[in-house]
């Protein structure tokens, strides 16, 4: 039995560099020829890795032909620049310092981390599966539009089959399941990120990211763009470089939902939270999957200066991403389709029209129109943002999680979370991230709050 490791398979990777080159508008036909003539395959739709392998030949192949595409410059690049100095002058609304302190408790962070964790435990039964499957699981139980949990309780036989649940997630994400929150990565990241802030202040670099990662973080913990970049520190590559030496996945979600406690920790100051969030995001994206980290940060940093309503949190994030970027532009679908008043299955419909022919299901891209979608319609409600946000399809798991935290912000106490939501997650979050097994979210609230007041 061979061990078909995912998202680092050099004949897998050719596929989705293929496909990035097209969406960057780099002409690549001559590579993708040579790759198609040579037997390769396209990169698989959903799953991390193909089957079986590939003979040695077409994978000594494949690595040449990565190198080649990224000699291809972007006639995009321009317009989106992932160097911090390059974004900033990009962007002429860039949000000036704050001149004074802003009111954050341990209250209020507290209801971000259990806001993110809800958000994400709604989306983990169906994360992979098609939009159709995740309205007709939720139809069949009587949960459409989304008001709680999934469950299979009920569920037709044949519907079961036709579209299974996430087979790792399941287990401990139905509603018949849920007994406290399970681990995932998009809670074991901001957990990191709270290690990062205790080790190496606020002025981290990526390199000690880099270490944080190698010392603290288990390999198979990390997917996509952050596997890669994993492997490419393990082959002596140093960042930023790790972000670009044979990475497809530069531009998808990872560093977007890494980007919380960079939000949570600059109350009032999206400039500096987007600026902290781009230092974490270098070591793995580049461009438009950077902005996604330095949109989020920001919106959640106004959302914690506690001033302010949903809509101006998105718009906080906005200021800091160049105009011109694909980035900017998911954003401002996301939310003019939510303003046209239609239904929002039908706004979810519209968005999967423009990005679901090229773009994969884990690229940042079609979940930030989703994400902007969904805050905007919900209006600042928790369980319709969170509720939202996983009905659109996609990453299920990541955009919910996002929604909830911005949405916790906003309610500003634990106590507005609505109990359904809160009480299954049992104050207990698993995690092998070291010295957080089992760790309440009212103490994470408190060591997140000691992060806003250190220097």
């Amino acid at each position: 039995m061979t061990v078909r490791l995912t998202w680092v398979q050099p004949e897998d990777l050719v596929g989705h560099e293929l496909r990035q080159a097209a969406q960057d508008g780099r002409d690549a036909g001559e590579i993708e020829r040579c790759w198609r003539e040579a037997g390769g395959a396209p990169a698989p739709e959903r799953a991390g890795a193909s089957e079986p392998g590939a003979p040695r030949r077409l994978r000594a192949l494949a690595e040449r032909l990565l190198d080649e595409l990224a000699l291809l410059r972007s006639p995009l690049a321009g317009d989106e620049p992932t160097a911090l100095p390059a974004i900033r002058a990009a962007c002429p609304r860039w949000p000036a310092p704050r001149s004074r302190p802003a009111a954050l408790g341990p209250e209020r962070l507290h209801a971000a981390w259990l806001g993110r964790a809800a958000g994400c435990l709604l989306g983990k039964p169906v994360e992979k599966l098609p939009l159709e499957g995740i309205r007709a699981l939720a139809r069949a139980t009587g949960n459409w539009p989304l008001t709680t949990w999934f469950t299979a309780r009920g569920l037709p036989g044949e519907l079961a089959a036709a579209y299974p649940w996430n087979r790792r997630s399941a287990p401990t994400s139905l509603a018949e399941n849920i007994d406290g929150m399970p681990e995932d990565d998009d809670l074991n990241h901001p957990l990191l990120t709270v290690l990062l802030l205790q080790r190496y202040r606020r002025g981290f670099r990526t390199s000690d990211l880099a270490r944080l990662w190698l010392d603290e973080l288990p390999a198979g913990r990390v997917f996509t763009a952050e596997r890669v970049a994993y492997r490419n520190l393990l082959d002596g590559v140093e960042p930023p470089d790790t972000a670009r030496h044979r990475n497809p996945f530069r531009e998808w979600i990872g560093a977007q939902i890494r980007a919380d406690v960079h939000g949570w920790t600059h109350p009032g100051d999206p400039g500096a939270a987007a600026e902290q969030a781009h230092r974490d995001a270098a070591l793995t994206h580049t461009a438009n999957g950077v902005y996604g980290a330095m949109f989020t940060a920001a919106a959640l940093a106004e959302a914690a200066g506690g001033e302010t309503d949903v809509h101006g949190c998105l718009a906080a994030g906005l200021r800091v991403v160049p105009p011109r970027s694909r980035y900017a532009g998911a954003v401002r679908l996301g939310i003019d389709t939510a303003r046209s008043g239609e239904d929002f299955d039908t706004v979810v419909d519209r968005l999967h029209a423009v990005y679901a022919p090229t773009h994969h299901w884990v690229h940042v891209l079609p979940n930030a129109a989703l994400l902007a979608a969904a805050l905007t319609r919900a209006d600042g409600d928790f369980g319709r943002s969170i509720g939202l946000a996983v009905s659109g399809g996609w990453d299920t798991d990541s955009n919910g999680a996002t929604a909830g935290s911005l949405a916790g912000l906003l309610a500003g106490r634990s106590a507005e979370l609505p109990d359904h939501w809160t009480a299954p997650l049992k104050n207990r979050l698993a995690t092998s991230v070291s010295g957080f097994g089992s760790i309440g979210f009212d103490t994470l609230a408190e060591l997140t709050y000691q992060e806003v007041h250190r220097p």
